[in-house]
């Protein structure tokens, strides 16, 4: 069955699967866990290369260009918390283009030290995402680079839906897929691709209701940003593309608390012994808590999008 026709957004099933037939052969195809037999499954989408799903988009925006012909020989400019500017670093020096990557103060130096070890030129800006999103946008006006959004662009979406194409071939199909949301690409992208076959659940930190606070609006607005997962999950607003996916498939957002997403790192590790981001810690932070409680037989996945983390703390 195909997902609805998002026709002012551009991101269809179709496009995702367009999305996965480019894309493949340049990224891992993570694997799905069977945690409980036939109910909970863990997508691993923290072995992905450079520990998140942001490759799937930056290969798709990249690959997309370069198909074109449209790829400048400025190369690429990116913003980002962290894990959307390794992406892009990474896909482009496997592409052989040029990126430069707009990073706030605040982002941990683990991604910074990684950037540069990629190749590309690492340029702090303010303190939060925002501040290095509107210095990276000046930027590629200047010089002419292709940006790569870190979650608002179709090819970007699209590039990570391809991760819920696999979920439902990996398991046989589920119900419900838990995805942590900041500014909602993948959110976006999986729920337009299985659509008419598993709902989307997004999980956000109560410090950072991007998608909650949006649908509560009728509209994306912007929000404060602060907690423990600010670094993964801290755009200041949902995505256009996010919010109009997220009506057209009923999306429902979930808000946990801070501590509840510090518990749920530490019990993946200790439990399974898999070390992701806190960021990522929230989808389980969901099931964990109780604050989604599946039906009699319900057969969930919760995706494990990022593992760019210090694991001293676990």
């Amino acid at each position: 069955m195909r997902s609805p026709t998002l026709e002012g957004m551009g991101i269809t099933r179709t496009e995702i699967e367009t999305a996965s037939s480019r894309i493949d052969g340049h990224i891992r195809r993570t694997p799905t866990a069977e945690i409980e037999p036939g109910t909970l499954w863990f997508k691993l989408e923290q072995l992905q290369h450079t520990g998140s799903f942001k490759a799937r988009g930056a290969f798709n925006r990249i690959l997309a260009a370069i198909e074109t012909g449209s790829l400048p020989a400025a190369g690429v400019i990116a913003a980002s918390g962290g894990n959307a500017g390794l992406a892009v670093a990474f896909a482009a020096a496997r592409l052989g283009a040029h990126a430069e990557v707009y990073v706030p103060e605040t982002a941990p130096r683990v991604k910074v030290r990684r950037l540069v070890s990629l190749g590309a030129e690492v340029v702090q800006v303010g303190r939060k995402y925002a501040d290095a999103h509107e210095a990276a946008v000046k930027r590629a006006a200047e010089t002419g680079a292709l940006l790569c959004h870190a979650y608002d662009q179709p090819e970007i979406c699209a590039g990570q839906g391809t991760l819920g194409l696999e979920v439902l071939e990996q398991t046989g199909g589920v119900d419900t897929i838990l995805i942590a949301v900041g500014g909602g690409g993948l959110m976006a992208g999986v729920a337009a691709a299985v659509a008419g076959h598993a709902r989307v659940i997004a999980v956000e930190p109560r410090t950072i209701p991007t998608l909650h606070d949006a649908l509560a609006a009728g509209r994306p607005v912007d929000v404060e940003v602060s907690g423990i997962a600010a670094d993964s999950l801290g755009a200041t607003r949902i995505g256009d593309i996010a919010y109009d996916v997220a009506t057209r498939t009923e999306v429902v957002s979930l808000l946990v608390e801070d501590e509840d997403i510090i518990e749920a790192r530490r019990l993946l590790w200790d439990r399974h012994r898999l070390a992701v981001e806190h960021g990522t810690a929230a989808a389980f932070a969901a099931l964990h808590t109780g604050g989604y409680r599946p039906a009699a037989g319900e057969r969930v996945a919760v995706v494990l999008c990022g593992a760019n983390t210090d694991p001293s703390d676990f």
